[in-house]
């Protein structure tokens, strides 16, 4: 009995050194929504109110760290100016009878981040991302549909690596 108890003391203790070593040396999940350490303490968005891109970014810098998203551009740190938003939607194929086999659907965002002095942090940058989708003309509805996730999902792609980038800057 006192065998099985030196054992699980001993796991015990290794548990609790094998933690510790864990948190001395810095680890730290990173949480689902992807917490970055931005370079800025508050932001202003310049997204129109009705762009569902301008509405996941907000909130996707709201749930990080200590970024503050300002309404008021005059108050905030850092202004983050968007200079096009696009989605396109091109034939990429036709069948043998001349009708459209396959799309090509664009998202592109286009953007700039300036100090409040208005000195460039980051200078017109473009993410431009691109996704094909099949077309049935059989299953229009089941296209439709297709074609939104599709865009949500390269909305949130967009999402992401704006939010690399702001990381990535260099405050002056």
């Amino acid at each position: 009995m006192t065998i099985l108890r030196s054992a699980t003391v001993l796991r015990t203790v290794c548990a609790l050194v094998l933690l510790a070593s864990l948190s001395a040396c810095g680890f730290q999940l990173r949480g689902s929504n992807g917490q970055f350490n931005m370079p800025f303490r508050s932001i202003y968005l310049a997204f129109p109110e009705t762009s569902a891109l301008g509405t996941e970014l907000k909130r996707n810098l709201r749930g990080g760290d200590a970024v503050q998203v300002l309404t008021d551009a005059s108050k905030a740190e850092t202004l983050f100016d968007v200079l096009s938003e696009t989605r396109g939607k091109q034939i990429l194929s036709l069948n043998a009878q001349g009708r459209v086999r396959e799309y090509l659907l664009t998202y592109t965002l286009v953007f700039r981040l300036r100090d409040a002095n208005g000195a460039e942090l980051l200078p017109a940058t473009e993410i431009s991302l691109k996704r094909s989708i099949t077309f049935d003309e059989t299953q229009v509805l089941g296209k439709e549909s297709e074609e939104v996730l599709l865009y949500r999902d390269m909305q949130t792609d967009l999402v992401q690596q704006v939010l690399r980038r702001l990381v990535a800057v260099k405050p002056t």
